[in-house]
């Protein structure tokens, strides 16, 4: 009889001007995950010393980048290192205390026991949690299922939710080319979503909390300058301008 490995887990935390991200560390427990991976997209010596000082027992590895390259590049720095040092399953989260260290074996269980490949959180599923999400955001993002589920078939709710894991082996796909330059920004999430969906990978939904702690300055995403990020890659995509 064989031994099966055991899934080891990374948790992916793309950083920037985030000053909660030591209270977010702080709330890994043993048990959680084998190791964080914080990319921080800043020079910021502050945030460093907040990661590189945070305390947990999980191991923390920091990736710092000298400029600003986007959340899409920081995220894909996160895979690399992923599957460099051989994790199999990557759970990508919050920096700013929106997303619920706690809640990450709700997103692992189907991959770990039930096979899927990628799970995505949401706030609406029976069990979830959406706490003090601005009207505007809400009315988006409870809008932007019905154009998913209208243009790949697949039944979804909450396709804007950052709390998401996936088995490594979708991201190291070849028909899943992350490293195109046009994904550097918001983008890679539902570039991704949206090639897990038409690959036939097993998909499924989770429910989690969303928490907005604040009613101001709650989000670095720009309705004129980033909603088009969100939404573009479903459209391009299916019109065959990217790949």
């Amino acid at each position: 009889m064989s031994i099966q490995p055991r899934n080891t887990t990374l948790a992916i935390i793309p950083v920037y001007a985030e000053y909660t991200i030591g209270k977010v560390i702080k709330q890994f427990t043993d048990g959680l995950v084998d190791e964080i991976c914080v990319v921080l997209d800043s020079p910021d010596p502050d945030i460093a010393n907040m990661i590189i000082n945070a305390k947990t027992t999980t191991p923390i590895k920091l990736i710092q980048n000298r400029q600003r390259s986007g959340i899409g590049a920081a995220i894909k720095q996160g895979f690399e290192y992923a599957a460099t040092k051989g994790f199999n399953i990557v759970v990508v989260m919050a920096g700013n205390g929106k997303d619920t260290p706690q809640e990450i074996p709700v997103l692992l269980n189907p991959i770990i026991k039930d096979g899927y490949d990628y799970v995505q959180g949401s706030r609406y599923l029976p069990g979830g949690r959406p706490v003090n999400t601005p009207i505007v955001r809400r009315i988006f993002i409870r809008l932007f299922p019905i154009v998913w589920r209208l243009s790949t078939g697949f039944k979804c709710t909450d396709v804007t939710n950052g709390f998401r894991a996936y088995r490594i082996e979708l991201i190291k796909d070849n028909r899943v080319n992350i490293q195109q330059n046009w994904l550097s920004g918001y983008a890679l999430e539902y570039y991704i979503h949206y090639k897990a969906i038409t690959l036939k990978y097993n998909v499924i939904e989770v429910p989690v909390s969303k928490i907005y702690h604040s009613r101001t300055n709650y989000s670095k995403i720009s309705p004129l300058k980033h909603w088009w990020q969100i939404l573009g890659p479903l459209i391009t995509l299916r019109l065959g301008i990217h790949k």
